[in-house]
C-alpha cells in the first residue's frame, strides 16, 4: 500500500524542496555548469529561493528581488544562450523532486506557478535581447 505524501505546509518544507531539487541541478549535465558558474554563494541562493517560494505559496514577505531582471541579466552573462529546453530541463526536475516529496493543493500550485514563471521569464529575456 502506498503511503500518503503530506504536502507543503511551511518554510521547513520548502526548505527541503529547494535543497533537493537544486542539488538535482548542479548535476544536471545542461544547467549544472551555467548554475555552478553563476552562483558564488549557494547557502545564500538557498536562502533567497526559500523565501521566493514561501511568499509565492504562503504570501508572506521575506522575498526582496526581481526574478525577471536576474535572468535577464544571467542570459547577458551566458552570450544570449538561454533556451526554452533549458527552462524545461528546470521545470522536469522541479515537478520531479515535487513529487518524490509531496502532494497536495498547494505542491500542485507550486508546480502550476513555477511553469507561469518559466513562460514568462523565457519570454522576459528573449524580449531583452531586442531581435
Amino acid at each position: 500500500m502506498k503511503t500518503k505524501k503530506q504536502d507543503l505546509t511551511n518554510r521547513a518544507d520548502i526548505q527541503i524542496l529547494v535543497n533537493k531539487f537544486y542539488k538535482k541541478i548542479r548535476s544536471e549535465n545542461t544547467l549544472g555548469p551555467i548554475f555552478n558558474r553563476t552562483i558564488k554563494n549557494w547557502p545564500a541562493h538557498l536562502d533567497h529561493i526559500t523565501n521566493f517560494w514561501e511568499s509565492s505559496l504562503f504570501l508572506t514577505k521575506g522575498y526582496q528581488g526581481n526574478p525577471v531582471t536576474a535572468h535577464q541579466k544571467l542570459d547577458q552573462q551566458e552570450n544570449n544562450s538561454i533556451e526554452m529546453n533549458h527552462f524545461g530541463i528546470w521545470i522536469n526536475l522541479w515537478v520531479a523532486t515535487i513529487n518524490e516529496l509531496y502532494e497536495g493543493p498547494i505542491a500542485d500550485l507550486a508546480i502550476r506557478r513555477a511553469r507561469n514563471m518559466a513562460s514568462i521569464l523565457f519570454i522576459k529575456i528573449v524580449e531583452a535581447r531586442g531581435h
